[in-house]
């Protein structure tokens, strides 16, 4: 889309249509409105201001980058986005030449930024960062790092809008919503300062004058304070007006330092129902646009994560749940309502929260943090070192553990087994219906042995009628068969009892085992059933290296059992988005893949 030759009516003009077009998009695909609709200005001034791909253009985090991808050649696949085939939720390199670096997790903008600028110093870096990814702790590395770099082609653009996916914590949101500054002043100052330096007073005069204004800045403004760690600080600026916005770029590429530009933004902006319920249209399903509504849904595993977690916290005052910026997506929205003195957001820092978390069971609090499995890869080096090796009891809620579908794959979470299974002493359980959930919350509330790690799936809520209760370190027949043995752990029990029949028209009737413990193995049950059957398979929601599936046959050659086993999980590479009901059909983990997989194994 071609915009460098419009006047600002025409932007305007340009901005009105993105936003009609964004709506009709997502109400039909789901995905990221409000961030989106928050920088339709923005995002237009930037590309009207810089010539993209040779200026390099960030996105921190990635779901705002829609826009973007309409004013770059993309405009005409829009309706595809987050569908099978489709374009991405966030920047891909493999999409196209605009998108220079992934950006599904906060916090890389900034360090993946200054590599560019120092790389290529010929051409300008802009590093759009949201205020609630500015709290993170590698964000705070590279400001660090940024300020001390001496840079002049990178411009930090500073999106505040006070939201992130909920309300944003921490004091950096509070600090910068204090601001006062504008454009005309630091043209000014800009002015000024050369005119001194070249006057007979040469630059004593104007260092004292810099001084004296820094101070005065720095003790009312967060201005100062950017400006002290070495950054030119402009702003703020509104970021729905672009005729200011194109202005303020224009200054910042002439400056001869990192820029840090502060743009105040309204998140959901132009859509009443997006600017009422920020966090409900942060993501969204698909929904009516004339009434913000969305379709009633059956109960997920995170839903009944949360009802059982305020029910024993009712009865237990010992009970203190933290999430990292993600209060509603792990289901403990009521939790925070009921509980505030034992409820804790410490925003999109889960290494901090882990940490924070370890300490706080060591006052005697028995503590659950609940984080999306791939944002507990961020936390490995904390799981072993502040966690483990202390054997501190906190009990990590795993969301989104396997395949989520149209977030795609920087968010598939399919890693949680493979690398959790690494750490000593780590107890993973895989609930393979929502009343082993139930159990396994209730289990794990007062283990004090080490930490605990739930797995729940991103589905619909799942039972069969069954009145063995969970025990620890065993598994549970859900039926009884011959020749065959399916251990099926976590969602992939609902997945084969959907196939039973089918099987049983090709002469197959396995017995099914309900395997919710992938640590500590069942060893009396593989050592005492296992040879009675003649093929075994291993079903999991999760990557087939190092997975559970590996971790029984490590199990059966240790202790000597020669005995094949099928393993039937995802193989060792991402997976793109779709639906995960197309991606479970596609990688063979549902229907007749997965019927294949049993008749063909050996």
């Amino acid at each position: 889309m071609e915009i460098k030759s419009m006047n600002i009516e025409e932007l305007d003009s340009l901005a009105q249509n993105i936003r009609q077009r964004l709506i009709e998009v997502v109400s039909k695909n789901g995905g990221h409105l409000g961030p989106n609709l928050g920088v339709v200005e923005l995002t237009i001034a930037i590309h009207k201001v810089f010539d993209s791909p040779k200026d390099k253009i960030l996105f921190d985090v990635g779901h705002q980058s829609y826009v973007h991808k309409m004013l770059t050649e993309r405009d005409n696949r829009i309706h595809t986005i987050r569908q099978k085939n489709g374009l991405g939720p966030f920047t891909s390199r493999e999409e196209s030449e605009h998108d220079h670096f992934v950006s599904g997790h906060a916090g890389n903008a900034l360090s993946a930024g200054l590599g560019f600028a120092v790389g290529d110093k010929n051409n300008h870096v802009i590093s759009l960062i949201g205020d609630a990814s500015l709290g993170n702790g590698v964000s705070l590395e590279a400001l660090n790092n940024i300020g001390s770099s001496k840079v002049n082609n990178l411009i930090i653009v500073f999106n505040d809008n006070e939201m992130s996916i909920g309300e944003n914590v921490g004091v950096f949101s509070k600090a910068f919503r204090k601001v006062m500054n504008t454009n005309a002043y630091n043209e000014l100052k800009h002015e000024v300062e050369t005119t001194i330096r070249k006057s007979n007073f040469g630059n004593s005069l104007a260092d004292l004058i810099s001084r004296v204004e820094k101070s005065v800045k720095g003790f009312v403004t967060p201005g100062g304070y950017m400006e002290s760690l070495g950054y030119e600080y402009l702003g703020p600026i509104d970021g729905h007006n672009i005729e200011a916005l194109i202005s303020v770029f224009e200054v910042a590429k002439k400056m001869d330092k990192p820029v840090f530009l502060h743009v105040k933004t309204k998140k959901g902006k132009g859509y009443k129902f997006a600017e009422d319920d920020m966090e409900k249209f942060h993501g969204i399903a698909p929904f009516d646009v004339e009434t913000g509504e969305t379709a009633k849904g059956c109960e997920t595993y995170s839903q009944v994560f949360g009802k059982k977690i305020v029910e024993m916290a009712e009865k237990d005052n010992k009970i203190n749940a933290i999430s990292a910026a993600m209060i509603k997506g792990t289901g403990l929205s009521d939790f925070f309502r009921k509980f505030p003195d034992r409820a804790h957001d410490v925003g999109i820092a889960e290494e901090h929260g882990v940490i924070f978390g370890g300490a706080l069971a060591l006052t005697d609090k028995k503590v659950f943090i609940a984080l999306y499995s791939t944002f507990l890869q961020r936390t490995y080096d904390q799981l072993i070192h502040d966690i483990a090796i202390q054997k501190i009891p906190v009990k990590f809620i795993i969301d989104r553990a396997g395949i989520v579908g149209e977030d795609g794959k920087t968010h598939q979470g399919i890693f949680d087994i493979a690398f959790l299974l690494t750490i000593p002493k780590m107890v993973i359980i895989s609930p393979t219906t929502c009343k082993e959930l139930t159990e396994a919350l209730e289990l794990s509330r007062d283990y004090s042995e080490g930490p605990i790690a739930i797995r729940l799936p991103r589905a619909n809520c799942f039972n069969i009628e069954s009145n063995k209760k969970l025990e620890f370190g065993k598994w549970n027949i859900a039926k009884e068969g011959k020749r065959d043995l399916i251990i099926a752990t976590g969602s992939m029990l609902e997945e084969v009892l959907k196939i039973e029949k089918s099987l049983e028209k090709e002469g197959v009737t396995p017995t099914i085992v309900a395997a919710a413990f992938i640590n500590p193995l069942d060893h009396e049950f593989i050592i005492n059933e296992f040879p009675k059957y003649d093929r075994i398979f291993v079903l999991e929601e999760g990557i087939k290296k190092s997975g559970f599936g590996s971790y029984i046959l490590e199990f059966l050659n240790d202790n000597g059992i020669v005995k094949n086993v099928n393993r039937i999980a995802l193989n060792h590479e991402f997976i793109e988005h779709g639906s995960r009901d197309e991606l479970l059909e596609e990688c063979g983990l549902r229907g007749k893949k997965l019927i294949k997989s049993i008749l063909e194994g050996s």
